[in-house]
Formats: structure tokens, sequence, C-alpha cells
């Protein structure tokens, strides 16, 4: 452990006898891999889930106020919330669709 950063992978366990002498004996090391990262399609699909979910936190508060459960503050921020979340949202589709037509433009 280094500046407090610990390596993710035990290179002992992936250690393997060879036909090369070494001082301690023969050693060959297992192929490493990397360490599983999360596709595109999940990242973004988690996203569009949390976002539409986010989108519908109002309504259910807009219900609640009307049976006087809620009060009309949260409301109005969960509105202002699920608001700025959408214009987020819009804005990074575009520059997603901008980014695939200059790739697209690319000739190879």
């Amino acid at each position: 452990m280094v500046d407090g950063i610990s390596p993710r992978i035990n290179l002992n366990e992936r250690i393997e006898p060879s036909k090369i002498s070494t001082f301690n004996g023969p050693v060959r090391f297992k192929s490493i891999e990397q360490p599983e990262t999360p596709d595109f399609k999940d990242v973004m699909g988690g996203m569009v889930e949390q976002l539409n979910t986010d989108l519908n936190a109002p309504d259910q508060l807009v219900q609640d106020l009307m049976l006087d459960k809620a009060d009309i503050h949260d409301v109005m921020a969960a509105m202002q919330k699920s608001e700025i979340q959408l214009n987020i949202a819009t804005t990074a589709l575009g520059k997603v669709i901008q980014t695939y037509e200059k790739v697209m433009q690319i000739s190879i």
C-alpha cells in the first residue's frame, strides 16, 4: 500500500509454475483481467430511469399537497429540480447527437 492506495489485483494468486528458472523457482503470471466496467448502454439506461423517477416525483407531491400531507415549498422545490434535470438531459442529448454527427462525418 503506497500513499493510501492499495492494488486491486492480488498477484500472488495468479502465480503459477513455468520452465523459466528464477531465484525462488520457476514462476509464470496468469493473465490479468481488467475490472469490469459498466457498458455505455447500462449507464445511460440507469440515468434515464433515474431521470424518469425524478420527473415523476412532483406528481406524487402534488397529490399529497391536495390531501394536505405535503408543504407547497416541497412541491415547488421538486418541480424546479425536475425542470432543471430535464433541461440538463435535453442539453446532454443534444451534445451526444452533435458528437455522433461529427464522428459520422469523419472519412476513413
